[in-house]
């Protein structure tokens, strides 16, 4: 193997880590700077797999907006005396079945050899962003569900601020 490769099978590892703590954190701040490492090793994995405006995309979008919206939200609506949520009965049970998915396909996996296909090269005049680019923008592309995300997240947003404040104004 390469270092290329070490470099992808090493940060895939760091990057599942950090969603299984992210998921397993009791705090919801310490979440979302897990969600943070985890985002940033889905990067890193664009840059091994040479797609650079993804990992720019990855790091620009969900860690430098989405992420700080998250964690923005997360201190406002955030209560003083939060001691940590408490597992239910079938957490034990739920992570049982999910170990057994990830053991499947872990040896699904095994069966498969790394670096056994050969991938031909694009070539340098080959350009993917430019089309994906004018899908954006195009009206019968993907520029109105783009649209109607920001406004959801947007309504989403102010509805945490608008309940953390309700609820502020009941204790006082």
């Amino acid at each position: 193997m390469s270092i290329l490769q070490w470099v992808f099978v090493i940060t895939a590892f760091l990057t599942v880590g950090a969603a299984v703590m992210m998921v397993a954190s009791r705090r919801m701040m310490h979440a979302a700077l897990w969600l943070a490492v985890a985002l940033l090793g889905v990067g890193v994995l664009f840059i091994t797999l040479e797609a650079s405006f993804f990992a720019i995309v990855q790091l620009l979008v969900y860690i430098g907006a989405i992420l700080i919206l998250i964690v923005f939200a997360i201190m406002v609506t955030q209560r003083t005396d939060e001691s940590g949520a408490r597992l239910n009965a079938y957490a034990w049970a739920a992570a049982g079945i999910a170990g057994l998915i990830g053991a499947i396909l872990a040896f699904t996996m095994a069966g498969w050899i790394i670096g056994s296909t050969a991938l031909q090269e694009l070539g340098s005049t080959f350009d993917a962003v430019l089309p994906l680019g004018q899908a954006l923008v195009d009206a019968e592309g993907y520029a109105v569900p783009f649209e109607v995300a920001s406004v959801l997240l947007l309504a989403a947003l102010i509805g945490a601020v608008y309940i953390a404040f309700e609820r502020k104004g009941e204790r006082s």
